[in-house]
């Protein structure tokens, strides 16, 4: 077992660990266990044996626990990269590449940005608070690490900004956030499909250019109650 790289889950104790098939393991002798958080090291560590990535999923969602692998590969793949990481060109390396990021989000964020105006699509009458709702959207959901659908690469950037939207407006718009929701399967996302069929129609009368009575109107209220700049005129 310990030639073999595995994908495993936590066990029932400190050092077991459950199989994709949900057999129980013995982590071998000898191993220890690589906390997530240093990509690099976690790399080095994997390219240089047998490992076992032990995942947690907690609902959609899965998470690192770490990578056990023998003790002496650990240690030594940490003493070369301190030594690396100790050299004027690794700093310098590390401001280039740190540029470079904030200039990818840079970009990214005002692609976002212009997604979301896109898909709110609202009449000219209210291109103020498109505005406004397109930055809240943007600076809610673009932050790196955010874990929102924005940072997914998975699916185009207009169904992303569609997406973020809608739940933007379920939290904001909405009771979600106070609903007692039965917990059977399918039905918070019933209950989702439903909100976003109301934030769909409110949307829409955005986009006819509708009259609104901006003192009993749930978008409006959101839009008032948040401290981003944005049109304060009454229609």
């Amino acid at each position: 077992m310990p030639d073999q790289t595995r994908i495993v889950s936590p066990g029932s104790n400190d050092r077991r660990v459950r199989s994709a098939d949900g057999v129980e393991l013995q982590v071998p002798e000898g191993w220890v266990l690589l906390p997530p958080g240093d990509a690099g090291w976690t790399r080095r560590v994997k390219a240089g044996g047998p490992t076992w990535t032990v995942k947690e999923k907690k609902g959609r969602r899965t998470f690192s626990k770490g990578v056990w692998a023998l003790k002496d590969r650990v240690e030594e793949t940490k003493r070369i990269l301190d030594a690396e990481r100790a050299t004027d060109a690794y700093a310098k390396r590390k401001i280039r590449d740190q540029v470079r990021r904030e200039e990818k989000q840079a970009v990214y964020v005002e692609d976002f940005h212009g997604a979301v105006l896109s898909f709110l699509n609202f009449h000219e009458d209210f291109r103020d608070d498109a505005q406004k709702i397109a930055t809240l959207v943007t600076t809610h959901a673009t932050p790196v690490g955010s874990g929102t659908v924005a940072r997914t690469e998975r699916i185009p950037i207009q169904r992303r900004a569609e997406s973020a939207v809608i739940a933007w407006l379920r939290h904001q718009t909405t009771a979600y956030d106070h609903m007692k929701i039965a917990r059977v399967k399918g039905k918070r996302r019933e209950v989702r499909r439903m909100l976003a069929e109301e934030s769909r129609n409110l949307l829409s009368r955005y986009r006819r250019g509708d009259a609104v009575e901006r003192k009993h109107c749930p978008l409006q209220a959101a839009l008032e109650s948040d401290s981003v700049p944005g049109s304060k005129e009454t229609r």
